[in-house]
């Protein structure tokens, strides 16, 4: 198959979460099986144009009253032979620090008229290479305008063979804008209800998305029915309980080359499930570099997280409401922290840490780090409020580390809970989010390190056993891909 990516996120070139991950990887084990896949996203202002090659003349895109004229850029996505990558150049809207925003100004104003662009500029891109696709497979709601002109203009435009396929990283974030942004789309008037914009008198790119693409997905299977209930659809929920014939929960893979214990660079120590010891001598590294006390007899909790209201921030740390202060001061454990975000929550980790000598926290994110957070700590705390597929968690298992999480979304299909008459299980799960629950959960964990060091010890095989590769996953969205081209009569 033909298959087109577009994107406002890829690894490496341009990330701020598990979106720029799904879309690489996703687009390399297909490239890997032998599809024709290519991949496009803006040419954002850190991309450094030296290091890419420019295509031959400028390209017109039609969004916005005018048309823009921008440059294309290509590269080939490291690790592969023949995997391009594209990025539009357009100075106006792509010029810039930051990709949705900046800390000064969190959401563009003008972030319509530049995502319009490259959606726009995928089709235009595609008729520059005279190639056709057989699939754009669209990404979260930046991306979300580019099914929707392939339904209501680019299929009567030499896009008649191609279907669309659009994939929900995250529900939560919508591209809700003002309906004065409307003309950035490039689309008459006439199709502002038919495409499925109209939210309350404003746009919403996300909408358009789910109402106008052949198929959808989403990033687990538990994710896919959550997201069609009012408590978790985020107002979607009607519209996607109307498409559910043609929405499917995809678990995204993790990248195992770079997730690995037996091969992982960044680690005090490589290890395997055979070969465990390894484990300990991480956990005595990361100790030594959080400055804890090194002890291997007791537990020590990982948690490496963004510090927003999604992960459960608030019900850990939020002062004289979160658990963590006891968590700290009634059970033996220590804590290491990794994130960043907002502002109250990164004053609080500071203040925690200074009143206790069991939890420390590193403000920012450090890669090195978060490989060490996960190879040598004995349990991985992740309360996501609600969470579309999660990463952690896997590469927890991956690396004998047991998971403690909210039973939600792609955490619910891939944490098994703990059986403690039998040593079932993987990890640690419960069910309703709340400060307490996280300090029982905790502690019922934390009971069965001093109590059923046995059980642990087999959970942590257990895990290291599971399989979480993109394989899977490649072969269900190419099962997607024929059900969308079935769509179209092909």
């Amino acid at each position: 198959m033909k298959i087109l990516m577009v994107s406002s996120e890829a690894v490496p070139f341009a990330k701020t979460g598990g979106l720029a991950d799904a879309v690489s990887a996703l687009a390399i084990i297909l490239n890997k099986l032998g599809h024709d896949v290519r991949i496009v996203i803006p040419r954002y202002y850190k991309i450094d144009r030296s290091k890419l090659t420019a295509l031959e003349g400028p390209m017109g895109v039609p969004a916005g009253y005018v048309e823009a004229w921008t440059e294309v850029y290509t590269t080939t996505m490291p690790g592969t032979e023949n995997l391009p990558v594209y990025f539009i150049d357009h100075e106006h809207s792509f010029g810039r620090d930051g990709i949705y925003g900046t800390p000064v100004e969190s959401d563009f104003h003008d972030n319509p008229y530049r995502f319009s662009i490259l959606c726009h500029g995928a089709f235009q891109l595609c008729r520059k290479l005279n190639w056709y696709p057989d699939i754009v497979h669209a990404h979260d709601w930046s991306a979300a305008l580019a099914p929707v002109l392939l339904k209501f203009v680019e299929r009567y435009n030499g896009f008649g063979k191609t279907a669309s396929v659009f994939t929900i990283h995250n529900l939560g974030y919508q591209g809700v804008y003002g309906k004065h942004n409307y003309p950035a789309t490039g689309l008459d008037w006439n199709f502002f209800y038919a495409a499925g914009f109209e939210d309350w008198d404003r746009i919403n790119f996300l909408k358009a998305g789910l109402t106008s693409s052949d198929m959808l997905t989403t990033v687990s299977p538990t994710y896919a029915q959550e997201i069609q209930t009012p408590e978790s659809g985020f107002r979607m929920d009607a519209l996607l309980r109307y498409r559910s014939g043609d929405l499917v929960g995809i678990l995204n893979g993790v990248d195992t080359d770079v997730w690995n214990p037996s091969k992982d660079n960044l680690i005090a120590e490589k290890f395997t499930a055979k070969k465990i010891a390894g484990k300990l001598k991480n956990k005595t590294a990361l100790q030594q570099r959080m400055g804890l006390s090194v002890d291997s007899e007791i537990p020590l909790i990982g948690i490496v997280t963004r510090l927003a209201d999604q992960k459960g921030v608030a019900e850990m740390f939020a002062p004289t409401y979160g658990s963590m202060y006891r968590i700290c001061t009634e059970m033996k454990v220590q804590v290491v922290v990794l994130g960043s975000g907002e502002r109250w929550c990164e004053d609080e980790l500071r203040a925690l840490e200074s009143k206790l000598p069991n939890m420390k926290a590193y403000i920012g994110y450090d890669e090195s780090l978060s490989h060490l957070i996960e190879a040598g700590s004995d349990f991985f705390l992740m309360p996501s409020r609600y969470e579309p597929c999660g990463l952690n968690q896997m590469y927890s298992l991956l690396y004998g580390t047991l998971p403690i999480v909210h039973r939600t979304g792609g955490l619910a299909d891939t944490v098994q809970n703990y059986n403690e008459q039998t040593g079932e299980g993987t990890g640690f799960m419960f069910d309703n989010l709340t400060p307490q629950s996280i300090f029982d959960t905790v502690g019922w964990a934390v009971y069965a390190w001093y109590n059923k060091r046995d059980h642990i010890e087999v959970m942590k095989q257990r895990g290291m056993a599971m399989k979480f590769g993109w394989d899977v996953a490649a072969e269900r969205y190419l099962e997607v891909y024929k059900q969308a081209l079935s769509r179209i009569g092909l």
